[in-house]
């Protein structure tokens, strides 16, 4: 792991997903259908993918949406200094254990004020070597799968030296995908769109 960026901390947590939450500042790092880590013991860290970001409002918001002539100033107040966290729910997709990496839920979440960080490509690559996570993105029901395959793919074959591994992840996922057509058909349609 040669480069570490933090992008919150773990605010709630289940053995399929958790919630992390950052600073509007801190926003740049993450992205929809990025892999994330969260490393808790010596050896042992759970792998997840964001699938949403939301900013919840405050009554300040509120107020400043319905005023007149928001300056600049006023803005950029609100967005750099205020304590209203951005979330980010992200789908266990994985753990790994003493260098051995599982898609398999997790034995343990993480723990609140856990750090999360963004992998790496060098994480990416290792973690999506072998496709076995997707079926926890095929099987949640509370997702925008399409949309989440899609970035996710877009995102890791960046990672990947191998140009064929985008080609191999789209064939899995229409293997696992094959008795379920609507789905298929819906993530396929968000998979081209991201070419």
């Amino acid at each position: 792991m040669s480069q570490q960026i933090e992008i919150g901390r773990l605010l709630r947590a289940g053995t399929t997903g958790f919630i992390a939450g950052c600073r509007v500042n801190q926003l740049d790092a993450p992205a929809f259908g990025a892999l994330v880590r969260a490393p808790l013991d010596e050896g042992y860290q759970v792998y997840g993918l964001i699938h949403d970001i939301h900013i919840d409002d405050d009554g300040l918001v509120r107020q400043l949406v319905t005023a007149d002539n928001v300056s600049d100033e006023v803005m950029k107040d609100n967005r750099e200094r205020r304590i209203v966290p951005v979330e980010m729910s992200v789908l266990a997709v994985g753990y790994e254990q003493d260098g051995k990496i599982y898609h398999l839920l997790p034995p343990r979440p993480p723990l609140s004020l856990d750090l999360i960080y963004l992998c790496d490509e060098k994480d990416v690559a290792r973690f999506t070597e072998k496709f076995g996570y997707l079926r926890h993105i095929l099987n949640s029901k509370d997702i925008p799968i399409g949309e989440v395959v899609a970035a996710h793919i877009q995102q890791a074959q960046a990672a990947h030296k191998d140009k064929s591994w985008k080609d191999k992840v789209v064939q899995e996922v229409i293997t696992l995908l094959r008795d379920d057509y609507p789905v298929l058909m819906a993530v396929l349609s968000a998979i081209s769109d991201s070419y």
